[in-house]
């Protein structure tokens, strides 16, 4: 999906628009896979109900409410918590081309590796929309294996409109990989597709 960057503000005065609020949630670790790779972050997905990965979030109405309390309410539905999200958490916004006529707002939320934990499990035992709307909730793998296993691997995955340059994003803004990290994992995951394209 084409995008072009849009300030919050001006968004909010384009008429005939419907607007759509995502958050990435994450948090530090110190656990390591398999006792050895370190994990560092955690960075919380989900599996839609067509399939694609995305952020937890949806459509907002900005005529009723804020895009932030909007976003709240979808993550009542779809992570079944009250997290409250605050204009700062607010990272970005863009003007999607395909779809027209929908601006896509981005967040993203330090929690503790225990508030992170409490969301998975009511993700699964308490979410309305868990089963339906969302097949669940997964953590990003932000390690790179031997081969291109971890993140470059999770890469090649089909993400929902602009939830992969979201996440790419994400992840550079906040450090959570270093952009020499990213750069390789990018490269990686670019020489994987191709190899299983033969």
């Amino acid at each position: 999906m084409a995008e072009q960057e849009i300030s919050k503000g001006e968004s909010l005065f384009l008429k005939g628009h419907r607007h759509a609020c995502h958050i990435m949630i994450y948090a530090d670790t110190d656990a390591k896979l398999f006792g050895k790779t370190p994990i560092k972050h955690i960075v919380l997905m989900q599996m839609r109900f067509d399939g694609l990965l995305g952020f937890p979030g949806g459509l907002v109405n900005p005529g009723e409410e804020t895009l932030e309390a909007g976003l709240s309410r979808e993550l009542w539905e779809e992570i079944g918590v009250a997290l409250k999200v605050g204009p700062e958490d607010y990272c970005s916004s863009c003007l999607a081309l395909s779809p027209p006529n929908l601006v896509t707002h981005f967040y993203t939320k330090k929690l503790s590796e225990e508030e992170v934990r409490e969301i998975e499990r009511a993700a699964v035992s308490s979410a309305a929309d868990h089963g339906l709307e969302v097949m669940g909730m997964f953590r990003v793998p932000l390690y790179c294996l031997k081969r291109g296993g971890g993140f470059p691997s999770f890469l090649l995955h089909a993400f929902v409109g602009s939830a992969r340059s979201q996440l790419i994003s994400g992840l550079r803004a906040l450090g959570l990989l270093s952009p020499a990290q990213l750069q390789a994992a990018l490269a990686k995951a670019e020489e994987l597709r191709q190899s299983s394209s033969h």
